[in-house]
């Protein structure tokens, strides 16, 4: 089991290293210079080379990420800004301010959308998708599967404005979406959450629900669950010592690309809602063209995606065993 996590461990780092370098790569080497949107107007020759050294991009572009991936590791010296803590992402090219400070701002945010919504899409929609397949062909499972083909039709923005409007403000039955840290106030951080997280659960718990029910129907349907169920154990045995632990792979799998994406920054329902976590952040930072916070977004994306499925084949080693020797 060790060596098996070391060799994917191992091969995340590379694969971050890679992701990183031609992230790099394509931001910076495009022909518009950021260095002209700090200059302004009255801009001489002179102070755009001194923005641009004061920025770091006066370098050839292996340099300049060297530098980069050293100052993530060990910090690096700005000239006009001081000295860049480890881990430094670099500084804003539109407020001047930290990358790395300016994420960790926004973070919590983002995973409290993100752990919140994937608690509710993994109770309803697997809770569902497990009622579907145990009545399978009946109407509990035609209610479910029509509920879900109805759910991932859906879109977040749309959903979403009709439920403020709806939920907000007319009947007043749920608070304005906003966040409020969890350690400082539990209550309004949960009120203030509730709508989005449900919102974005909408088409999650959709997609669960087909996915499990389809797993848990071709799993009741394999030979050694008849020989169960001949042998004379009870449904409720068989369906979840048996059938549920097989179907589980291909939704620890999705589960762990979802989470991943949803680190990164759930975009439209941070914009639908206002609020300010990553998602917004790289939206923000496109119309602005900072490079360095939306390498810095993209890379945080990337590594969370990265890190959860070397946590899903974790998971997968724990469950079939054979794994492990691949």
């Amino acid at each position: 089991m060790l060596r098996f996590l070391v060799r994917r461990v191992s091969g995340a780092v590379v694969i971050l290293l890679i992701i990183s370098a031609v992230t790099f790569w394509l931001f910076y080497a495009i022909p518009r210079d950021p260095a002209l949107m700090s200059c302004g107007k009255n801009c001489t020759p002179e102070a755009l080379a001194q923005i641009r050294h004061n920025l770091g991009i006066d370098k050839p572009i292996p340099v300049q990420y060297w530098d980069w991936l050293v100052g993530i590791f060990a910090g690096r010296e700005y000239s006009g800004y001081g000295f860049c803590h480890a881990p430094c992402l670099g500084y804003s090219f539109a407020n001047r301010e930290p990358v790395y400070g300016t994420i960790m701002d926004r973070l919590p945010l983002t995973l409290s959308l993100a752990f919140g919504s994937a608690l509710v899409f993994l109770v309803l929609g697997i809770g569902a998708g497990m009622l579907a397949a145990l009545k399978q062909g009946r109407f509990l499972d035609k209610l479910a599967s029509s509920l879900s083909l109805i759910g991932s039709s859906l879109q977040i923005y749309f959903v979403g404005y009709i439920a403020m409007f709806l939920l907000v403000a007319k009947l007043g039955v749920l608070d304005q979406p906003s966040y409020t840290p969890l350690t400082q106030n539990p209550v309004s951080w949960a009120s203030g959450m509730l709508l989005p997280c449900l919102t974005l659960a909408i088409i999650f718990t959709a997609n669960y629900t087909r996915m499990t029910r389809s797993q848990l129907v071709e799993q009741l349907s394999e030979d050694y669950v008849r020989t169960a169920r001949a042998k004379g154990l009870s449904r409720a045995n068989v369906f979840f010592r048996f059938a549920w632990r097989g179907a589980m792979g291909p939704i620890v799998t999705v589960f762990g690309i979802d989470l991943g994406t949803l680190f990164g920054g759930a975009i439209i329902t941070e914009t639908t809602f206002s609020m300010q976590g990553i998602g917004r952040l790289a939206v923000d930072s496109v119309d602005k063209s900072d490079l360095p916070m939306l390498l810095g977004v993209t890379l945080l994306s990337a590594g969370a995606i990265v890190f959860l499925n070397v946590l899903v084949d974790a998971v997968y080693a724990l469950i079939d065993p054979r794994i492990r020797l691949a």
